[in-house]
């Protein structure tokens, strides 16, 4: 079947295709949204993950359509949940306390609040949102993609679309390979983008960040919920990661190594078992806090597992046969489910005991059966060789001598976060090094050669190195938000994205179009991260 008449087809329901979506339709184009499961929403939702934001989000630093996604989180707590009057008055309610995040909360409400954001583009005709589907094949003349088929996860039936523009909000790129667009996965050597962090020697594909299969648990102090030992278990019981530098140890154990110094750091799970407000994991990714609520009615609280010890590094994802991804995903999968186990049987405990076994996965949280996340969380994607590529020696605060980020004038958005890489399938150890404040350039968002593909999600040109500051939900929205604009923007105007870069006049009718939809294309002075 194959449907048409529309203007932008967003391929991939996360946080850059909603915001994609949003924004074509907020400026008059009819969209079509796809998602490959049932909810919106990616990191914030189906991956299950709270959004790591930097430390100015609450005045400045994003764009005013996100600040209403926030806004309308806290607000959504204050009006169905039984909060006390402390937290129902906080203007800055974090409802998960977690120490992560100014704004921890639960994947099913920003559910809610993005399809409270687009109820009115879906009454007004201009959205349609498609889930359940994923990209299978693209069809192209010459340079521009003609149409993109889906097949339904449920069905197995295909559905084909046609539009002027697509955007590809998928979490790895999928529609890259599929239209033969030219891109880079992994890492790049120093010899190609002259960064100091990059690789010595020649590029490397397969290195690439470890997904996380999230799971959001509980803990009941007096029950026992010892799950069924994972088939898996006694693998990763005793994993070690190979990685250079070395791991500190086993990965299912309270140490880990520091991002930032790779020296060991010791945990606790509970925040009763330290006076040190970041030793708990539990903190972490809090995603519901007791102290929210009055003590008749207090909830067990809830945390979402995004630690060391579940990051997967035994297999990438990215250009792998079906059979190996499915592989891949199982075992990131079995990981968790065996740091519960572990967690449960044998974690030894401050006090000289052993074991936790209260704890139990809250499938209510995710949307799922087991309490594991709808799907894996994405850190690195595949990213189209574009026309402006975006490297460490442009944000990096060490590259820099510690000046301020380059200056782009085709800025359309800025982020904030440290270059943060988590160790890799190639086993490379972390790199987490300071980043400052920087732009999101629109040439990082135009293919070489694609004319009417354009990337809205972690696919821009950042190289492996940037990705890890440009990866993060809020600049994944910007991106998003960016992209729809400049889909709608060229339909206005009969323009190419790249005319829309390339020719001064263009491009200043396009930022100021951005700056009056809230877009913040400059930093005020700020420091690094």
């Amino acid at each position: 079947m194959k449907e048409s008449d529309i203007d932008v087809l967003v391929v991939g329901g996360g946080v850059g295709g909603s915001a994609a979506a949003l924004a074509v339709t907020t400026l008059g184009k009819r969209a079509i949204l796809t998602e490959e499961t049932d909810w919106l929403g990616g990191q914030l939702t189906t991956q299950a993950v709270p959004p790591d934001e930097h430390r100015w989000i609450e005045h400045f630093g994003c764009t005013r359509s996100y600040r209403q996604f926030r806004n309308l989180v806290r607000q959504f707590y204050k009006d169905h949940y039984p909060l006390t009057s402390v937290a129902r008055s906080d203007p800055q309610l974090n409802p998960g306390k977690g120490n992560v995040s100014r704004l921890c909360h639960e994947p099913k409400v920003a559910v809610a609040v993005l399809d409270q954001m687009m109820a009115y583009a879906i009454a007004s005709g201009k959205l349609q949102i498609k889930r359940y589907l994923k990209p299978i094949s693209v069809e192209t003349r010459g340079d521009y993609i003609s149409a993109v088929t889906f097949q339904h996860t449920q069905t197995n039936l295909t559905q084909t679309f046609t539009s002027d523009y697509v955007l590809d909000a998928t979490e790895l790129g999928d529609l890259l390979p599929m239209s033969e667009t030219e891109y880079v996965s992994g890492a790049e050597s120093h010899q190609e983008t002259g960064e100091p962090h990059a690789l010595k020697g020649h590029a490397d594909p397969e290195d690439i960040q470890a997904i996380t299969w999230c799971m959001a648990i509980s803990h009941d102090q007096d029950g026992s919920h010892t799950i069924n030992q994972p088939n898996q278990y006694s693998q990763w019981r005793d994993y070690v990661p190979q990685l250079h530098p070395a791991w500190s140890g086993k990965m299912l154990s309270w140490s880990y190594p520091r991002p930032t110094t790779l020296e060991p750091i010791q945990r606790v799970l509970l925040p009763e078992e330290s006076d040190d407000p970041w030793a708990p994991l539990w903190t972490y990714r809090r995603l519901i806090c007791q102290d929210h609520y009055p003590t008749e009615i207090m909830p067990h609280e809830v945390t979402l597992v995004n630690w060391p010890q579940n990051d997967y590094l035994e297999g990438n994802i990215i250009d792998k046969t079906p059979d190996l991804v499915d592989m891949y995903r199982h075992q990131a999968r079995q990981l968790s489910l065996s740091l519960l186990y572990w967690m449960q049987v044998e974690a030894p405990r401050p006090d000289g005991g052993v074991g936790y076994p209260g704890l139990y996965l809250r499938p209510d949280i995710t949307g799922t059966d087991d309490g594991l996340a709808k799907m894996p969380y994405i850190r690195e994607s595949r990213r189209i060789r574009a026309e402006f590529t975006v490297t460490e020696n442009h944000v990096g605060t060490d590259a820099r001598n510690g000046a301020c980020a380059e200056k782009f004038d085709d800025s359309v958005g800025i982020g904030c976060y440290r270059i943060d890489l988590h160790p890799s399938t190639s086993g490379r150890n972390y790199i987490d090094i300071s980043s400052l404040p920087f732009q999101i350039p629109l040439g990082a968002m135009i293919p070489i050669r694609l004319e009417n593909l354009i990337p809205a999600n972690k696919n821009i040109g950042t190289t492996h190195i940037t990705n890890g500051c440009y990866r993060l939900h809020p600049v994944e929205w910007n991106i998003g938000e960016s992209a729809g604009m400049l889909a709608a923007f060229c339909l206005a105007h009969q323009l190419k994205p790249r005319q829309v870069r390339n020719q001064h006049k263009y491009l200043r009718s396009f930022q100021n179009l951005l700056r009056s939809h809230g877009v913040e294309l400059e930093w005020p002075q700020t420091s690094s991260v």
